[in-house]
């Protein structure tokens, strides 16, 4: 039997790229891992967010810290041939394991890997869509920075009646993660500054799993919120909370990053 034969191409940032002037305004590759050649980059973020990963056993988890994402578009007027969606994890797997990582999962379009480089921890997702288009998502483990203040909130919410956080739960429970509760902390300083504020603690789900699960999950941790602050000091009378579940997202459920805005907190001027 013949193997089959295909041409690995190693990824690496100092390789130059040629179509780098068709990325997107301030887009560009990670410093880890460059693009397969015939790709320039369409969309890109960067910043603390969490990202759904696979295990070794293809369970969905959830992990947290910096994270870079990019999506890359195959030129077709490029001359490059197209490459499959075996070609491409390929080309990223071995790519990542040359340079020190280890393979966490693969499937035909997707593939997860983990990374320990210059002392910082990383897990790389690669996943496959549209054709031939590349969603690379780069996590650098780090716990959340406690960064908004409470008079930063209090602006918000006298500004716009409404402000939206990222409060962590463990994975499928409504119990707030250690990193978070500076968070809290900081809503119930919200709470001290203005003695007559009342507020709503809604919860927001992606659209992963069952609807009426995510509206009770979501109830659940809008709950949690409300009696970690009453635990504080708070008056419970001027605390409400609701789980609206999947029904109100503000980004796109078909894309990680969109799932990750979906899930999250916010706070309601009622009074």
């Amino acid at each position: 039997m013949k193997k089959l034969i295909f041409p690995i191409v190693l990824m690496f940032a100092s390789i130059t790229v040629g179509l780098a002037q068709t990325d997107t305004e301030g887009c560009k590759d990670h410093a880890l891992l460059t693009r397969m050649p015939g790709y320039y980059i369409t969309e890109c973020t960067q910043n603390y967010n969490q990202l759904d990963f696979y295990d070794s056993k293809g369970q969905d988890i959830k992990l947290e810290g910096n994270l870079t994402y990019a999506w890359y578009v195959f030129n077709l007027e490029s001359g490059k041939t197209e490459p499959s969606y075996f070609q491409i994890i390929k080309n990223y797997s071995n790519a990542i394991i040359k340079i020190g990582g280890r393979k966490i999962y693969e499937d035909n379009n997707l593939g997860c890997y983990a990374l320990n480089k210059n002392g910082k921890d990383y897990n790389i997702k690669v996943a496959c869509t549209n054709n031939s288009d590349i969603l690379l998502y780069v996590l650098e483990m780090e716990p959340m920075k406690q960064e908004i203040t409470a008079n930063e909130m209090l602006e918000a919410l006298n500004k716009d009646g409404f402000i939206s956080l990222n409060i962590l739960f463990e994975t499928g429970k409504s119990t707030i993660k250690t990193e978070s509760m500076p968070v809290i902390d900081q809503v119930y300083q919200l709470m001290d500054l203005d003695k007559t504020l009342k507020i709503s603690i809604e919860g927001h789900t992606d659209n992963v799993g069952d609807a009426a699960s995510n509206k009770k999950l979501s109830t659940e941790r809008a709950k949690s919120v409300m009696d970690a602050l009453i635990i504080k000091g708070i008056d419970k009378t001027r605390l409400s909370y609701i789980g609206w579940g999947q029904e109100k997202p503000v980004a796109d459920n078909r894309t990680d990053e969109g799932r990750a805005k979906n899930r999250r907190v916010e706070i309601i001027r009622k009074g």
